[in-house]
């Protein structure tokens, strides 16, 4: 059986998007057969652990250095590791690759200096820029390659959602796993301005959040109702008519499921996917997420944003149509099919060195003498 391991994290301040694309894509693998394992420090998130748990997906600890990842790779018996993180030193990728296992990594844009056999760049017109690699390496870019839990992919319609005329718009907000950054009591207020009718489901990331959440006063016509980070959120999605949600890793998900969604750009790293996602009309932008916590400019065209929204189901339709007709969510399956193909090729690479050194013992000759005859068509007949 063929075994791949994941090194990817999640935290309080890191997020959890990391980690869902690789349950996304271990989800595939795991349909076919292949044995997976999570080498991750999760922060002590109960939701992320519970991604893990509730799959049947084995997790351990992160390892410290690129001995201890590559000693893990040993004893778990691991043809291939996937790696997601912008923090994971460079070495300890490329130190599992040395001992010939596939490496796969998971990119947003810039390399970060991880060596591998696959690159993965899952992010909207990420296939328009060709950056170096090394020696033999492939690279799989652009929304074909987006990683969709399978939750998700299950609740994909068929075709574009119709417009939801005459009733009360439903409304997910959500921001990931933790909501580092506490946007969503700022959403929460962004939509009570609005002065529109909704009815809206806020994902509070802890008790604090909830607090701020419940203490907004609602307009006649607005309902607000404050949920735990929850597993059926795809569920909650697929019978929403808005989704509000930070620009990230969810913003594909939205897309795939053609639900219309306002975006707000909550960290830097976010800015490039989330101008070209509102460039490209698959979503609204509602601005940056510091500026809209006081009255201002930037607060007042986001509620205007929000109100045309919550006002215009064909305008929504419109939007949703564009969202759906942008990611078609068969990602994991391309990206499962690359990194097998990796895996199975670098096999028959063993396989025929494992030969040529045979066949340069059985004849005499040291393994470079021979591998310089056989490259020169010289290599005597085993």
């Amino acid at each position: 059986m063929i075994a791949v391991g994941f090194r990817c994290d999640a935290g309080p301040r890191t997020g959890v998007g990391h980690l869902v694309r690789c349950v996304a894509l271990a989800e595939e693998l795991v349909a076919r057969g292949v044995a997976v394992h999570f080498l991750s420090d999760l922060g002590g998130v109960t939701w992320a652990q519970a991604q893990l748990a509730q799959r049947g997906l084995p997790w351990h600890p992160a390892p410290f250095d690129q001995a201890g990842l590559v000693a893990a790779a040993a004893r778990l018996g691991l043809d291939a590791l996937v790696t997601d993180s912008y923090e994971l030193p460079p070495g300890q990728a490329a130190a599992v690759r040395a001992t010939g296992r596939t490496v796969l990594t998971i990119v947003d844009g810039n390399l970060l200096g991880q060596s591998a056999d696959v690159y993965i760049d899952q992010n909207l017109d990420a296939e328009l820029v060709a950056p170096e690699l090394p020696p033999g390496a492939v690279r799989l870019a652009g929304l074909d390659y987006a990683l969709l839990r399978t939750a998700v992919r299950e609740r994909r319609p068929a075709a574009p959602r119709d417009a939801a005329v005459g009733r009360t718009p439903k409304v997910v907000a959500f921001f990931g796993g933790t909501d580092a950054f506490r946007a969503a009591p700022v959403i929460g207020r962004l939509l009570v301005a609005t002065g529109a009718a909704f009815d809206a489901t806020v994902v509070a990331a802890d008790g604090g959040l909830r607090d701020e959440l419940l203490a907004v006063a609602t307009l006649e016509g607005q309902r607000l109702r404050v949920i735990a980070p929850t597993d059926d959120l795809p569920g909650l999605l697929a019978d929403a008519d808005l989704a509000v949600s930070a620009s990230g890793t969810s913003t594909w998900e939205l897309l795939c499921l053609g639900l219309p969604a306002a975006l707000v750009r909550v960290v830097d790293n976010q800015i490039l996917g989330y101008e070209r996602t509102i460039a490209r009309g698959l979503a609204a932008g509602l601005g940056h997420l510091p500026a809209l916590r006081a009255p201002g400019v930037e607060a007042d065209t986001a509620v205007r944003v929000l109100r045309d929204l919550l006002t215009d189901p064909v305008a929504r339709a419109a939007l949703g149509a564009r969202a759906w007709a942008a990611v078609d969510g068969r990602g994991p399956e391309r990206i499962a099919n690359a990194l097998l193909a990796a895996i199975r090729s670098a096999a028959r690479h063993r396989r025929v060195a494992a030969l040529d050194r045979h066949a340069a013992v059985a004849h005499g000759w040291d393994y470079d003498g021979w591998q310089e005859m056989h490259a020169a068509g010289r290599a005597p007949a085993v």
